[in-house]
């Protein structure tokens, strides 16, 4: 059980780069850590990192080892997880990511239900619109869109992630109209920030028969979430471009209305992430299959979905 604990050690270390943020995440001392791993580096007669005063790297040694203990591990764990479940139902601590309002608006909203389904399991949940690092942040699950797939994580997807175009009554009343989509020229922008770069992406417009167009739509100004900018876009201040899970419901309550309702900006899919393991956790397996039911259930790729 001790060169269990010490190979623990090893793995967390190298996926950090750190004793000290390793031993953070074991509820270990830096010390315990680090003397932990030296002791396993003692049994095996090989030196598994190169230390430094700023980080820890992983010798040739050290790098064949992580790869022949790293999967074995984590199959392990989730094993004595699952044994471990109270009364054989999925338990434990559930942490995962999700982008601040959308969470709000429509994961929270489920959690009755799933820990009326679950009563052992602790949710620990962030929300945050930057892309989280699953595995070595130590997330259980990750729901968001556009996230680059890293090596070891898995997607499954949850609905369209579309953006359409959207403004006031008001607004619309008292500025040309807008037929095609070079009329967006002549009119004031509600444009969004990438959270990951800081940058306003540039678009093609997408019509329901598969057309496609430039966005034209110049920049009055920016915002880094599309709930502000749908509020901006409710007063009456321009043309604001927003995802559908945002917009979706102040189009239902009439304070805003689709600018060119045939065109829309194909994002790609907002998915639930996961880390690929042979024996996934019962907490993660039980949130997962709950999610993709849940947005079934209540139809959000469909209410999602800009055509």
């Amino acid at each position: 059980m001790e060169t269990f604990s010490s190979i623990e050690c090893f793995v967390r270390s190298a996926e950090v780069g750190s004793f000290a943020e390793a031993a953070r995440r074991l509820s270990l001392t830096p010390a315990a850590v680090g003397k932990s791993v030296a002791k396993l580096e003692a049994r095996l007669g090989v030196r598994l990192f190169q230390r430094s005063t700023r980080r820890l790297t992983l010798t040739e040694a050290g790098q064949l080892f992580l790869g022949e203990v790293s999967g074995s591990l984590h199959t392990i764990q989730n094993a004595v997880a699952n044994l471990a479940s109270a009364g054989g139902q999925p338990a434990g601590t559930l942490k995962v990511s999700m982008g601040t309002v959308f969470g709000c608006l429509y994961i929270v909203p489920m959690l009755a239900e799933f820990l009326r389904r679950f009563p052992a399991i602790n949710p620990d949940w962030h929300f945050d619109n930057r892309q989280v690092d699953l595995i070595g942040q130590g997330f259980d699950a990750a729901i968001g869109g556009g996230f680059e797939l890293p090596p070891g994580v898995v997607a499954r997807k949850l609905s369209p992630a579309h953006r359409v175009l959207v403004a006031s009554t008001d607004y619309l009343a008292a500025r040309a109209p807008i037929i095609e989509p070079e009329d967006l020229k002549l009119h004031d922008g509600i444009l969004i920030r990438s959270p990951q770069t800081g940058r306003v992406r540039s678009w093609q417009l997408t019509h329901r028969n598969q057309q496609h167009s430039p966005l034209t739509l110049k920049a009055r100004m920016t915002m880094s979430d599309s709930e502000a900018a749908c509020i901006t876009a409710s007063q009456g201040l321009g043309v604001a471009l927003v995802s559908m899970p945002f917009a979706s419901g102040y189009l239902e309550l009439g304070r805003l209305q689709r600018v060119l309702p045939d065109w829309y900006i194909d994002d790609g899919y907002t998915s639930i992430y996961y880390a690929e393991h042979k024996l996934l956790p019962g907490k993660t397996r039980a949130f997962v299959d709950f999610i993709i039911e849940q947005f079934a259930e209540r139809g959000l790729k469909q209410r999602f979905s800009a055509v």
